[in-house]
């Protein structure tokens, strides 16, 4: 049984205490029950350790040397399963195409397409904030980057969502299963990406795609596997967070009206909503890192080869770092939240989301009023620990113009 557990990626797996539906939908009183009661815990269940508090998740993700990425999630390597030096060259690559200045320009297009989206929907009074907004936003963005056709951004979609996908229950089965669809889902992305890389080869265009082609590491070009690699984590990246950031920041407009209000009298105060969105309802729980040497943390020993899950959820509300934690505070200074990570692995899409979801929330502001959940409509939480959002969030508005 053990060599089972030791082969299981613990941050996919749930843990006991989110047991229910409602738990999985608002896990934060959870999360600081354990913050207070066990801070550094080992689960027995999951094989792995749990960290909540936010001193001991900042010291692990910026210690790589002594926490580390690698480790086996697919077949292959990318940034986020590599340690420096070689992670700090790759990553080094990409930030090219992700510059502040480069991002910044995409403003103006971002504008258009959420404007078209709001259009689609503005005469109905009502949408679905996932399937009308929050996922087409930015698989549009991310799809365009790296050179996608329009007619295939439907399968980007599912295949980004099988990525962060997790076993809804705690059992070896469960695990394979998800652990299978994961493969195919690869093997698909591969063959699809395959293609578009040959085609770019023939002939160049203005894309992502194109640009990782031409590029060199210390004078060697990447491989295909580093190649694909990238393209997928640039899908599985800029999908999930965005998608959740945007629909959790839509949720919580609607537990607090005059919160609208606000924000549409002040639209300058949505940047720093935006951040304490992240912070409140983080788009991504806890991040997965492998001890590569005997630690301690708070006293406890931890030996090289287990595996550590920092509950970024936890950190954001520990209120040793963050006063009054639980409430949402639209102005919050300053606010240092986990959500994008920290170090070496701090999100890439970082500026590219933040961008997205501030355009988004004040063309959706201006439009729409008194924004409203669909009483009796039933939520269901995405099946992945380390993800925290929803499937379908049905809103009611008024149009404003």
């Amino acid at each position: 049984m053990d060599a089972v557990k030791a082969e299981r990626y613990a941050n996919i797996l749930p843990m006991e205490e989110l047991n229910t539906p409602e738990k999985r939908l608002l896990p934060f009183t959870i999360y600081n029950n354990l913050r207070t009661t066990t801070p550094v815990r080992y689960d027995e269940s999951r094989g792995c350790w749990d960290v909540f508090r936010y001193e001991d998740v900042h010291r692990i993700l910026k210690d790589p040397a002594t926490f580390s990425s690698v480790r086996k999630l697919a077949e292959r390597d990318t940034i986020l399963t590599m340690d420096p030096p070689r992670h700090t060259q790759m990553r080094a690559l990409v930030n090219k195409a992700f510059t502040p200045k480069v991002v910044n320009d995409l403003a103006p297009h971002i504008a258009s397409i959420t404007q078209e989206l709001l259009d689609a929907v503005a005469s109905k009074g009502q949408m679905d904030t996932v399937h009308d907004l929050a996922v087409p936003l930015p698989v549009i963005v991310i799809a365009e980057l790296l050179g996608v056709p329009p007619k295939d951004r439907h399968l980007f979609k599912e295949w980004s969502d099988i990525l962060v996908k997790g076993p809804d229950v705690n059992t070896d089965e469960a695990f394979r299963q998800v652990m299978m669809e994961k493969a195919q889902a690869m093997k698909e992305l591969n063959a699809y990406f395959a293609v578009i890389l040959e085609e770019r080869r023939q002939k160049p265009q203005e894309d992502l795609i194109s640009l990782l082609l031409e590029a060199e590491v210390e004078g060697q070009k990447l491989t295909d596997e580093e190649l694909l690699g990238f393209c997928i984590l640039l899908l599985a990246a800029g999908n999930e967070t965005t998608t959740n950031l945007i629909t959790n920041a839509v949720r919580r407009l609607t537990e607090d009206q005059e919160l609208q209000k606000q924000l549409q009298e002040q639209p300058e105060l949505i940047p720093s909503f935006v951040e304490e969105v992240l912070r409140y309802y983080p788009p991504i729980q806890a991040i997965g890192r492998v001890v590569m040497q005997d630690v301690e943390i708070q006293g406890i020993p931890i030996k090289a080869g287990q595996q550590v899950v920092s509950w970024v959820a936890a950190a954001n509300r520990d209120d040793n770092k963050f006063p009054d934690p639980d409430r949402f505070i639209v102005d919050r200074k300053p606010n240092a939240h986990l959500s994008f990570g920290f170090g070496t692995h701090f999100c890439l899409g970082a500026p590219l989301a933040r961008l997205e979801g501030q355009v988004v929330l004040s063309h959706l502001l201006q439009r729409f009023h008194d924004i409203e959940f669909v009483s009796g409509s039933e939520l269901q939480y995405i099946q992945s620990p380390f993800v925290f959002g929803v499937k379908q969030y049905p809103v009611r508005f008024r149009s404003v113009k």
